[in-house]
């Protein structure tokens, strides 16, 4: 893939991303993981960060930004789905995208919740408090373990159809041409 391809479908990805946080969805049902993982499977090393982390910003700008140790811990367990995504980079199937996605998901409800906790003044210090943040972060882990593993099957299955029908109106356009050669 060209660079100017992969910058074209990073772009697309961005916006994908920012509207998926922008318009109605329940609670942690958003493309961003799925993002990161496409990203790190077809884009590549430079792109496998930069792609989600991107889109979280710039939907930010218009959502809100948090405290910036907050902001920081999720954008960088967001980039975090990249790197799942460049590990099933040759081992692209439903199998392990649905295993990168669950795990993209595990992480960042463990980074997320444990910032929370760190961060933040609600929970006690101690065991008792990260185990009551990561107790009342459940809810929102059904939703993005849903959300990740749909978004994570939709984009891969649906650039899955695209390719397969551009190369099969590619080989059928050279079959084509090669017979009408032989009429002449």
């Amino acid at each position: 893939m060209s660079t100017r391809t992969k910058i074209i479908l990073a772009t697309v990805l961005v916006a994908l991303g920012v509207a998926g946080r922008l318009m109605p969805h329940a609670w942690n049902f958003t493309p961003i993981i799925a993002i990161g993982l496409f990203a790190g499977a077809y884009l590549g090393p430079r792109f496998a960060f930069i792609v989600p982390v991107t889109a979280m910003v710039v939907s930010d700008i218009f959502i809100g930004f948090y405290a910036w140790q907050m902001n920081a811990t999720v954008y960088a367990a967001m980039a975090l789905s990249g790197l799942l995504g460049l590990a099933i980079r040759n081992r692209k199937n439903p199998v392990s995208i649905g295993l990168a996605a669950m795990a993209g998901s595990t992480l960042f409800f463990f980074i997320t919740n444990a910032a929370v906790w760190f961060f933040g003044s609600s929970y006690a210090p101690g065991i008792e408090g990260l185990t009551a943040s990561l107790v009342a972060g459940l809810p929102f882990f059904r939703n993005a373990l849903a959300g990740d593993i749909w978004y994570s099957w939709s984009l891969f299955g649906a650039y899955g159809l695209v390719t397969y029908g551009v190369r099969y109106l590619r080989l059928r356009a050279q079959t084509n041409k090669t017979h009408n050669r032989s009429l002449i």
